[in-house]
């Protein structure tokens, strides 16, 4: 039998700044496929010094982006990543000897450390900040995105699984970037919004403040990071009501 085929899929919007360390730890799949989303950074000339297997193209929605990478990859297995996370050479050795290993369709949740700046923060993460763990493998044809501006769901068939090495998310690089990507994400989430035609109402959104906060600093042990726990467990409760005042008062 074979050995495992193995792609990468990579969807990219003007990451030049992060994109060479993240397609350089990703030598050791056999293709790699980048979606080069209206980049007009040096993203392109970087992910051709990579791989041959790039797309460029402008897509609304995150769903139909990540879709066209993972239907143009060949390999048996996918690896999805951003180009803000780093797969680490023990995570690199795990992932080839599972795949060469599994049968049958699966997918593959991996443990993700993430980073704000220098300070790596296990705990609390939640709404759309960060993960604990993520689906990133899978054989291909077992994930399929759905709708969406932020986060939108998947579908997932096969076994679910999980790897123990840990995948690294270099989420923000210091308090200004947690604050732009509030206002990018809440824009987004209120175009959405917007678009259902269903935005929800000012109490509960107000309710939602407390109750995302009390998941993600108590809930999910936000306390023991200190004050950046307390800080992403804000945010957390400040989403859905920026959200919901944006989709209310502003216009796409």
């Amino acid at each position: 039998m074979s050995a495992a085929r193995l792609s990468a899929v990579v969807v990219v919007h003007n990451e030049e700044a992060q994109l060479d360390t993240c397609l350089a730890l990703l030598a050791f799949c056999d293709e790699i496929v980048v979606v080069l989303d209206r980049c007009t950074d040096g993203s392109a000339e970087i992910a051709r010094r990579h791989t041959d297997h790039v797309i460029e193209g402008g897509w609304e929605l995150e769903g139909p982006r990540r879709n066209t990478g993972l239907n143009a990859a060949s390999g048996d297995w996918i690896l999805e990543v951003d180009a803000d996370e780093r797969v680490r050479p023990e995570l690199a050795r795990e992932i080839r000897s599972t795949i060469d290993t599994a049968d049958g369709p699966a997918h593959y949740l991996i443990p993700f450390d993430n980073y704000i700046g220098d300070h790596r923060v296990r705990h609390g993460w939640g709404a759309y900040w960060g993960v604990s763990a993520a689906i990133r493998l899978f054989t291909r044809g077992a994930k399929i995105w759905g709708e969406g501006r932020v986060h939108p769901g998947i579908e997932l068939s096969g076994e679910r699984r999980w790897l123990s090495e840990r995948m690294d998310h270099l989420v923000d690089r210091d308090i200004s970037d947690m604050f732009a990507r509030l206002d990018r994400y809440t824009a987004a989430h209120a175009a959405d919004l917007r678009a259902s035609g269903k935005i929800g109402s000012l109490p509960k959104n107000v309710l939602r403040i407390f109750s995302r906060f009390w998941k993600c600093y108590v809930a999910r042990g936000g306390w023991r990071e200190g004050a950046w726990g307390f800080l992403i467990a804000l945010f957390a409760g400040l989403y859905p009501i920026l959200s919901y005042l944006r989709a209310r008062l502003e216009s796409d």
